[in-house]
């Protein structure tokens, strides 16, 4: 990062830190005017949301249509505010792009692997990028990772490194002299991973919660020989044992961070009382199926994302198949911003069954995290196959534990909630398979 971009990107934390101080009305006037100001741009400068909207420019925004990632893909040309902009060309920037290297000269690229299904391609100018980078930092600032230009600070960063993902273009960019950053590939060997870090001896630790867990493991078993002082989980759900092994590997406080290719979401404060929403940056909705509103204390089927920050590519009511529970509390920092108190997962990880009657029944991911995450491994997968079999995957097994005896358990809670019981099969692996990005979801169908 040049020493201007570092300048910009501080005084931008700064102005937004500043927010973490206001009032919730403060706050929800803001909102209203900033996504006035987004929806009058959007209605200027998109042909898409000039159709996509027609008749409902002064509606409020619960009243508007969802959009999907598939619909923004389908309509990418005329949804950006750019002309110069085109989905080939961007496709082809991001495929071979270099580290910090801007398609047109102006815009970072940055793609999603298609987990959901529809792989997608987002962009932001210089000004939007500081912001979702201030955003980032406000999550490390609370986690004790700490950008100071009067003291270096050695950060390794366990994500992807395909050059296309935010968490690579991230670590570029926060990437300097005051904060080196060591990236490691999600997909490297263990063995290859332990040997850098301990090489490396990074103060903070942001990664995936999988590997995470591994690395708590390596530590714990003697191998690795590290001292965090801050730790960062990201990009996936953090179960309460990971938590716990973290915690217990290196003696510090872990914190979690929930974020998307599309923008900052949330994120704990020494409170722990949940992941507070960034509510400056996005006007987040959890919904059910049908796009009305749940309540507090119930969880949604996914969530409406309304980003008000950017303006090359609007995001209004953007779909995001993560469900999540808001809490009906307030934190006691202070902070004007809602708290996310649990997260399921995405839809995509629930699983259904056949039932009794032939019907099918939806299962939730936390049926089978109440069960896995307490075993004795390092790291667990379940599996559904195309005739609702399962495959329990278990990495690193450490203790005392009975294959046939998980496998009943794993049936038995499935008939609990009405399911048929199905084939369960354990299997002991060195590697639990991950995604593009890296990522290693806990619930996975091949149906």
């Amino acid at each position: 990062m040049d020493i201007k971009m570092t300048i910009d990107m501080l005084a931008k934390r700064r102005q937004i830190r500043a927010r973490e101080h206001w009032t919730r009305e403060r706050l929800e006037t803001y909102q209203a005017r900033s996504l006035r100001q987004l929806r009058d741009y959007a209605y200027a400068h998109s042909p898409f949301y000039q159709q996509f909207h027609k008749g409902l420019y002064e509606a409020p925004l619960e009243d508007l249509p969802a959009l999907s990632k598939a619909m923004l893909m389908e309509h990418f040309d005329d949804l950006v505010t750019d002309r110069a902009i085109h989905l080939p060309d961007a496709q082809k920037f991001m495929t071979k792009q270099q580290a910090n290297e801007l398609y047109l000269g102006r815009y970072v690229v940055s793609g999603t692997s298609g987990s959901s299904g529809h792989p997608g391609v987002f962009l932001a100018d210089r000004g939007e990028w500081l912001t979702l980078l201030a955003g980032a930092l406000r999550a490390f600032e609370a986690a004790g990772i700490k950008f100071r230009l009067t003291h270096r600070l050695k950060l390794a960063m366990m994500t992807s490194t395909t050059a296309f993902h935010a968490s690579t273009q991230g670590g570029a960019s926060l990437g300097s002299w005051w904060m080196p950053v060591l990236n490691l590939a999600a997909s490297e060997p263990v063995p290859v991973m332990v040997e850098r870090l301990n090489a490396w001896q990074p103060e903070a630790l942001l990664g995936y919660a999988s590997l995470l867990r591994i690395l708590a493991d390596e530590q714990l078993a003697g191998r690795l020989h590290i001292k965090p002082h801050s730790m960062l989980s990201s990009s996936e759900v953090l179960t309460p044992e990971t938590r716990r092994l973290v915690e217990q590997a290196w003696g510090k406080v872990l914190f979690n961070m929930y974020s998307s290719t599309e923008c900052g979401l949330a994120a704990e404060c020494n409170q722990h009382r949940g992941l507070h929403l960034q509510e400056d940056l996005v006007i987040v909705e959890v919904v059910d199926q049908n796009n009305r509103p749940v309540p507090p204390g119930v969880y949604g089927d996914k969530l409406l994302l309304t980003v008000l920050f950017k303006y090359t590519q609007p995001l209004i009511r953007y779909e995001m198949s993560d469900s999540v529970r808001l809490s009906a509390e307030r934190c006691p920092c202070g902070r004007p911003f809602r708290l996310i108190d649990a997260i399921a997962g995405r839809s995509e990880e629930e699983l259904s069954f056949a039932g009794a009657a032939g019907e099918r029944v939806k299962i939730q991911p936390l049926v089978f995290n109440r069960i896995m995450d307490t075993l004795p491994v390092s790291g667990w997968q379940v599996v559904q196959q195309a005739d609702d079999s399962l495959q329990l995957l278990l990495r690193g097994v450490h203790g005392e534990l009975d294959d046939e005896e998980l496998a009943n358990t794993v049936r038995q809670a499935l008939a609990e909630q009405g399911a048929r019981m199905p084939a369960v099969a354990v299997k002991r692996v060195t590697s639990i398979p991950q995604s593009v990005a890296g990522k290693t979801p806990l619930i996975k169908s091949n149906r």
